[in-house]
């Protein structure tokens, strides 16, 4: 009796091989940035779809489980925007920016704080991560200065100062409590609220927060989520790399502008102060912070000194 032979077919190890060539393309970047720090904003689309925030989690997970530590600053405007209305408080918009009245600031903590913060820290805590809320007031982490804004009567164009209520900006960073926390081995987790000198507390904007937050950091990256591609040229095309020169020439043009001013006046704060360089990118993409730091092709705008 001739002995059984297995006729199954052999296993196609293509897709196997192709997964160990995206983990050796991979491969140095872990080797030159493990011990640095990542700074992501994290904000926009991504709130209240389950979907992006898992993605989101497993990315910030992966990038500790390598030994790059993540540290996340989230806004929350929108959510602030709803629980307002939800709650009878009418909101009053100046130059496209909200004034904030002290019965504001106490629902933007609450939102971002206690809200907000918890979420994320659980969709890390899901992913495998250890992660801990924190907000600027925590160990005196960031003091926060009053935002003044200047308008121009368009009848008398006399510059009028706007009073923005308790609209903060960091004036100070202390790091000791990021610094405990990732020595810890945890992930922090930031809402953009801290006190003043005055002992108010103050919401700062999101991405101004993380561009500070990263320059102390002295911060290997600077991610800013976004809701487009990146940075897009008068043709439409996508600006993988640029310098502070290059923005201001571009912004002079009129290439830059809207809501993409900010953004990169924080990130040009942020190479200009102390981390190493930014990046703006589109958020919508699945694992689009993974695709631009760990493959040589990119997937933002990356902004150095």
């Amino acid at each position: 009796m001739s002995a059984h032979k297995d006729k199954s077919p052999a296993p196609d190890l293509s897709l196997d091989l192709s997964k160990a060539e995206v983990l050796i393309e991979a491969l140095p970047y872990f080797q030159r940035y493990a011990g640095r720090t990542f700074v992501v904003k994290y904000g926009g689309h991504a709130m209240g779809d389950p979907a992006a925030a898992r993605d989101f989690a497993e990315d910030i997970v992966l990038l500790k489980a390598v030994g790059i530590n993540p540290v996340v600053v989230h806004g929350g405007g929108p959510q602030i925007g709803q629980m307002l209305s939800r709650l009878g408080v009418e909101s009053t918009f100046v130059d496209g920016l909200r004034v904030t009245d002290e019965a504001t600031a106490k629902v933007a903590e609450m939102v971002l704080s206690g809200g907000i913060n918890k979420e994320l820290v659980g969709w890390l805590a899901g992913a495998g991560g250890k992660a801990i809320g924190l907000s600027g007031k925590d160990g005196g982490m960031v003091t926060a200065r009053k935002v003044t804004r200047t308008t121009r009567d368009p009848d008398s164009q006399i510059e009028q100062v706007i009073d923005l209520g308790f609209v903060g900006e960091p004036a100070r960073v202390d790091t000791s409590v990021i610094d405990t926390a990732v020595a810890a081995g945890m992930i922090p987790v930031i809402a953009p609220i801290a006190a003043g000198e005055d002992g108010a507390t103050y919401n700062i904007n999101a991405d101004t927060m993380a561009g500070a937050i990263a320059a102390a950091l002295g911060a290997a990256r600077l991610f800013l989520l976004t809701d487009v591609p990146g940075v897009l040229g008068a043709n439409g095309q996508l600006l993988t790399d640029l310098t502070p020169a290059d923005i201001a020439s571009l912004r002079d043009e009129g290439v830059i502008r809207g809501g993409m001013v900010p953004k990169l006046e924080t990130c040009v704060a942020a190479v200009q102060s102390g981390c190493e360089a930014a990046v703006v990118l589109d958020g919508r993409v699945p694992h689009a912070m993974l695709l631009e730091f760990f493959t040589a092709r990119g997937a933002g705008t990356l902004v150095r000194a």
